[in-house]
């Protein structure tokens, strides 16, 4: 199973230049189904899949003891952090292995009869793989 995010331009900016090495969510996959690759779509003005990561460790705590634990690695600032789990009692933390840009990022719209970018994140299949061979 693989998994398709949606994230903002200034993280995978991030992502891609190693400052964050941990995407924050507040909900996660379904139990038992860690994903192999989460791949990245960059959310407007970009709209495009860039590239993917392997799933690492899963983290699950309150969100002041993810942001004790993990602030170095955020790639995100404080306010922004704490603004995002606003009203959370729980967050996830997913540690970001083997980023993987394509060479050429990918328009879905072009690939996927009427895509439609997730609000959160999609479960894709094992197909999906086949931008590996596109992109990089």
């Amino acid at each position: 199973m693989n998994v398709l995010l949606s994230i903002k331009p200034k993280y995978v900016e991030k992502i891609a230049d190693g400052e964050k090495k941990l995407e924050f969510r507040k909900v996660i996959f379904k139990s038992g189904n860690r994903p192999d690759r989460i791949y990245i779509y960059c959310t407007s003005p970009v709209k495009k899949i860039m590239g993917y990561f392997t799933t690492g460790e899963i983290f699950e705590d309150d969100p002041a003891e993810l942001w004790n634990r993990f602030q170095n690695l955020a790639g995100i600032g404080e306010k922004e952090f704490f603004e995002y789990f606003s009203g959370k009692e729980k967050g996830f933390a997913i540690s970001i292995e083997d980023y993987n840009e394509f060479d050429d990022a990918i328009d879905p719209y072009d690939i996927i009869p009427n895509f439609t970018p997730p609000q959160s994140f999609c479960y894709v299949d094992k197909d999906f793989e086949r931008f590996d061979d596109v992109g990089v």
